[in-house]
This record gives C-alpha cells, structure tokens and sequence, in this order.
C-alpha cells in the first residue's frame, strides 16, 4: 500500500472517532449549561495563604497560575475551561493550632474567599442556598459557597459555629486529621466511638442553621453517629470508596447504605492516595524506607547525615517509581458509590490545591472536569446521570438542608459550650 493510501485510510478511521468525541463534548456543554457543575472542595485559599503571603490580596488570579514555580491547580481562566458553576471553597487552617487562632485563621480565609469575590464580580458571586446557585449560574458566573474544614476551628463553642455561618459558611467538616475533643477522626486514634454529646448537639445546630454536615475526614464510629443524629442530608465533600482504597479517609459500603437512607453523598476525591490502593500501599512503603533511612524529621540509618539519607532515599525513589493513578480510577469509584448507594449519592469533591501535584493523570487542574464526565458518558452514562453527578444531587442536598432548617427555625440557638453540654448525663 503506498503511503498516500495508508494516510487516507487512517484518515477515514481517525473521523469517526473524532465526531464521536466531538458529539460528547457537546453532550457535556449542554449538561453543564442546564446544571452547574459544582465541586464539594478545593483548597485555593488556603495554598494562596500559605504560599502568597500578604500578596494573597492582590495577585492576579485571572491565569497563569499554573505557570508559577509551585503551580497552581485552580485559576478564573481554567474554571471557565471546565465549565465551573459552584465550587465550594475550603477554609482550612491546620488542626495543630490552639483553639483561638484556628478561629482567628479560619476568619483570615473566609474574608479572603469573598475578598477574591469582590475582586473579580463578573465571575464569582456568593451564594447560600440552592435557588442562589442555581441564579448565579444562569448569570453565567461561578456560584461561590465556603466549607470549614475541621471542627477544631469552632473551638468547642456553638457561639462560634453561628458566627461562621451568618458569615457565609455552607458546611463543617466534623474533623481533619486529629480527633478532637468531641468527634473522632478517620486518621487519628478514637477517643470516642464516634462523637460526645457535644459533637451530637453540633449536628443538630448545623441542621438548625441549614449548614451541611461533612463527613470526609471523620472515622466510621463518626460516620454512623453522625448519620443517626442528622436529621437533614449529609455530605462527604472530599472522600472516595473503600471497597476499591482501603483507606481509613474512605467510606465503607455498609456506611454508603446508611448514606443512601439518609439521602446525603459522597463528593468523590482525586487525591492519588484516597483513589488508587497500590498508591496508598507504595506511600507506606516509602514512609517506612523514610523512617529506615533517617531523612528529616525521622530518626534512623543515616540519622545526622542528610546527604546520604538523601542520596539513598533517591535511589529507591528511583528503583522503586510510584504506580500510575488515573482518571478512570476515579471514574472507577463513582461508579462504585452509584452501585451502592444509587446514582442520586455521589458527586465530585476534587481537593485541588489541597494535595498538590499528587493528583491523577488527566485531572491536573480545574480545567479537567468535563474530560471526567465524558470518560463517565463513554462507559455509557446518560445527560440525566451526568447532570445529577455535576450538580444535581448537591442542590437536592441543599435543598433538603434548608427545609430542615426552616422546620426547626422555631427553636433557640443551642447551648455554647462543650463543658456545659458534655458534662449533663446521657439519655
């Protein structure tokens, strides 16, 4: 065959996938036109926060964010890339901090995340309900919602609860990392079995409020109590499935049935370790070859000789290359949780700029969403189902919320302090 014909006959084969591929992306757009495509958590303020200093006020984050020395995942142009509605952004402080000043940081955030709103009006707008997310993205701008992300940041006072949500705040996650004086944490010992009266008597005031309860980063003892005291939805914003990571942050099939009577979701992550159970089993390896080796801040072979902890951790970095997460894993795992719990649970909780570049391959940043929902559309998922994955369920779930809140608006504020609620007796 001369060379002509074989590029002819490529050709003639090459089109018929790029129409079906180009049919897709227009199946996503209308989608995403209809219902705004909304993220359970990205950590943007945080890593603005911590990296940019005081120029976190004023740097341009119309693009290019992905172009600096410690790149960004997130900037306006690659939201409107990936079709962005809402986002649900993190203010994250550290659980290491005393009390006051994760208040004090957490306060920091949430002033930067409408600060960015103010800066940059024809693309985000600030909502608190469902009907504003909903408005918002027919104006064809990126609704904006807040999500604190670790109990740890009200300590222990519902007074505080209160002043994060008549500032804005969507949801609380119960825990981060640490278990706390009221709720157990997924990668923490328990201290618990779950949650104190306190942490009970948290979840009914964010029900009061119409605030989301968040359940990535609690334990399972957590997950049940917390789903048992909830009297509205609840969410995990940023968590995957452990039947396919077995990984302690990931939620068991016997909770996922809970969930689905509870009518929450789970906002599937993307962080390579939470998606894929070789990777979580190569980190543990490399953390112990850490320890072995003495690399700071570890103790061990080469204990005050950086250079050659440094040099033999590279050799086994080298010999030893991380296996490959990808989009499909991801893919993998909402379909997994849709198996379970049903097709009306799940949705996409990406932490970007939350676990830096440890991110699955074709899922770099926030431009990427739709190359999900089409991988999702090719395994043969309908406009109904990407539409309920993008953001449907999330507005059932905020709707839900909210009419729990306004069947409860007749009751008092809840009792301030942990000590106080802690200290009455069981019932």
């Amino acid at each position: 065959m001369g060379k002509a014909a074989l590029l002819a006959g490529l050709a003639a084969l090459a089109t018929p996938v790029a129409g079906h591929a180009a049919a897709i992306d227009a199946r996503i757009a209308r989608v995403l036109k209809a219902t705004p495509l909304i993220d359970g958590h990205n950590d943007w303020a945080e890593a603005l926060r911590e990296r940019e200093g005081d120029g976190r006020w004023s740097l341009d984050l119309r693009g290019g964010l992905d172009k600096r020395p410690e790149p960004y995942n997130t900037d306006i142009a690659r939201l409107r890339k990936g079709m962005v509605g809402g986002q649900f952004w993190s203010v994250y402080v550290s659980a290491d901090l005393p009390g006051p000043v994760q208040v004090e940081q957490t306060l920091d955030q949430i002033d930067l995340v409408k600060q960015i709103v103010r800066r940059y009006p024809d693309t985000f707008e600030l909502a608190r309900t469902a009907a504003d997310v909903r408005r918002i993205h027919r104006a064809g701008r990126i609704a904006s919602m807040i999500g604190v992300e670790g109990g740890g940041q009200i300590d222990r006072d519902l007074s505080v609860l209160r002043a994060y949500h008549a500032l804005g705040a969507g949801y609380l996650t119960l825990t981060h990392v640490k278990t706390i004086e009221w709720a157990d944490s997924a990668t923490d010992a328990p201290q618990h079995n779950g949650l104190t009266p306190f942490g009970v008597a948290v979840v009914h005031e964010l029900n009061r409020l119409g605030m989301l309860v968040d359940l990535a980063h609690v334990s399972e003892g957590t997950m049940r109590e917390a789903l048992a005291a909830s009297k509205a939805p609840v969410i995990f914003s940023h968590s995957g499935a452990r039947a396919l990571d077995d990984h302690p942050r990931d939620v068991p099939d016997d909770v996922l049935r809970l969930l689905a009577a509870n009518g929450g979701l789970v906002m599937v992550n993307y962080a390579e370790i939470y998606v894929s159970d070789a990777y979580r089993r190569w980190s543990a390896e490399r953390d112990a070859e850490h320890a072995r080796l003495g690399t700071p801040p570890y103790g061990g072979l080469y204990i005050g000789q950086p250079d050659k902890a440094a040099a033999a951790l590279a050799a086994w970095d080298k010999a030893n290359p991380p296996p490959p997460v990808t989009l499909a894993q991801v893919a993998d795992h909402i379909e997994h949780i849709a198996k379970v719990a049903g097709i009306d649970h799940v949705g996409i909780g990406s932490d970007f700029d939350g676990v830096g570049n440890a991110l699955p391959a074709g899922l770099s940043g926030v431009d990427t969403y739709p190359a999900l929902l089409a991988e999702l559309a090719l395994r043969g998922w309908s406009d109904v189902y990407l539409a309920r994955l993008a953001g449907g369920n999330v507005l059932r779930v905020m709707e839900q919320a909210e009419r729990v809140a306004a069947s409860m608006a007749h009751e008092p504020p809840g009792n301030a302090d942990q000590a106080v609620i802690d200290a009455q007796p069981r019932r």
